[in-house]
């Protein structure tokens, strides 16, 4: 089962908003949800690895494209 980023990032951007007060526990809550929203935004954007696919080897003699 694969993570849904996307939702993720809402939910903690909604939370965020909830958080309003001035006081210094909704800032440090602001401050921590920030980190997981970057970490969250970080994941959904990372690529995959990519998948090598090997190079043909030098082409056959009767190959019109052959050097020679």
């Amino acid at each position: 089962m694969k993570s849904d980023f996307a939702a993720a990032r809402v939910l903690l951007e909604l939370t965020r908003e909830e958080l309003c007060g001035l006081d210094p526990t909704s800032e440090k809550m602001r401050q921590a949800l920030d980190l997981f929203i970057e970490a969250v935004v970080t994941a959904q954007h990372r690529k995959t690895d990519a998948q090598i696919i090997p190079f043909p080897t030098p082409f056959p003699d009767d190959c019109p494209h052959s050097r020679g």
